[in-house]
């Protein structure tokens, strides 16, 4: 609203900056000091993340003996193990599902469909508006996630995104005629023409119905999911798979960035929106069905419960 783009790209170079100069007083982790043969560093690591006064010692030795049993490789024969690809496709299928429910979609496309739905709000301002209800959002899931619990906040994510889809599909479909038809479906394609003209503050329902879709996204669904991929995949595959997770992700949303136009203009605009919300539905099982609670719980004991399939390890 403020600078031009080529003073935000500077702008946006602060951050980065930030980030290099704390990087330099950030240790190496313990376990990738063991894997080295650094024992002493290794302590000391964990001894600075820790705290002196902490008793570290414990954590230290399930740490050294996880480091030593995972120092291979995994190989194609251990990829059958369930303790292997239980947890990767738990991940992946959290990375697919996230993609699916339409978050990119919405963010590259917000402000044709904002004018498709003939919105109160100058377009210059939504994506201002989005940026603000996402860090609010993001505040209350970095507050909330340890004291909550991953699951819970996966489960309120995905139903504030279903209900948000829904009445954005609902919305679309009985509006008049004059703001649904050919028409304003053009306005996707070129967001120059044919601006909307708002008749009433019923317009307001998409724009609310948005910003709490990226609410839900943004507390939930959005940072949990990367979150549980560092989690929950094995030590010995957590290179590859880590990999996997992230080219999933990324194609899905290629996908569907690149063939919802497509679908806009054969079927129309709640088609796409009806189909996140079926997507949402889906994540709220895959949540109960699927998805351990991590909260408290060590990475060894994430991996003895994968590994045993008992819940005493994670209690």
């Amino acid at each position: 609203l403020v600078l031009d783009w080529r003073w935000l790209a500077v702008a946006g170079e602060v951050p980065v900056l930030v980030m290099i100069v704390l990087l330099c007083f950030m240790p190496n982790s313990p376990r990738f000091l063991l894997s080295q043969g650094k024992d002493d560093e290794a302590q000391g690591s964990l001894c600075w993340l820790r705290g002196k006064d902490t008793d570290y010692a414990q954590e230290y030795e399930q740490i050294k003996d996880s480091v030593r049993q995972q120092s291979q490789r995994v190989s194609c024969a251990e990829i059958k193990d369930p303790f292997i690809y239980k947890p990767i496709l738990i991940a992946v299928g959290m990375r697919f599902l996230q993609q699916l429910s339409g978050v990119t979609c919405i963010l590259v496309y917000l402000q044709p469909i904002f004018k498709k739905t003939a919105v109160i709000l100058e377009p210059q301002y939504d994506a201002a508006l989005v940026g603000l209800v996402r860090l609010f959002s993001v505040v209350i899931a970095a507050v909330s996630m340890d004291k909550a619990g991953r699951k819970i906040l996966l489960f309120v994510s995905a139903s504030v995104m279903l209900a948000s889809n829904l009445t954005m599909g609902l919305y679309i479909h009985f509006v008049p005629a004059s703001q649904n038809g050919t028409i304003a479906n053009k306005t996707l394609e070129s967001s120059a023409s044919l601006p909307a003209e708002p008749t009433n503050y019923v317009t307001l329902i998409p724009l609310l119905a948005t910003m709490f879709f990226i609410m839900g996204y943004a507390m939930g669904w959005g940072p949990i999911t990367w979150l549980l991929m560092s989690e929950i995949l094995p030590l010995k595959a957590r290179g590859v798979a880590s990999g996997l997770c992230v080219v999933v992700s990324w194609l899905t949303a290629f996908i569907l960035t690149q063939y919802f136009l497509q679908v806009v203009g054969a079927f129309g605009l709640e088609v796409p929106f009806l189909f996140f919300a079926v997507i949402c539905a889906g994540n709220i099982l895959f949540t109960g069905c699927c998805v351990p609670e991590t909260k408290g719980r060590s990475l060894e004991q994430i991996e003895a419960f994968f590994r045993t399939g008992r819940r005493s390890f994670m209690r």
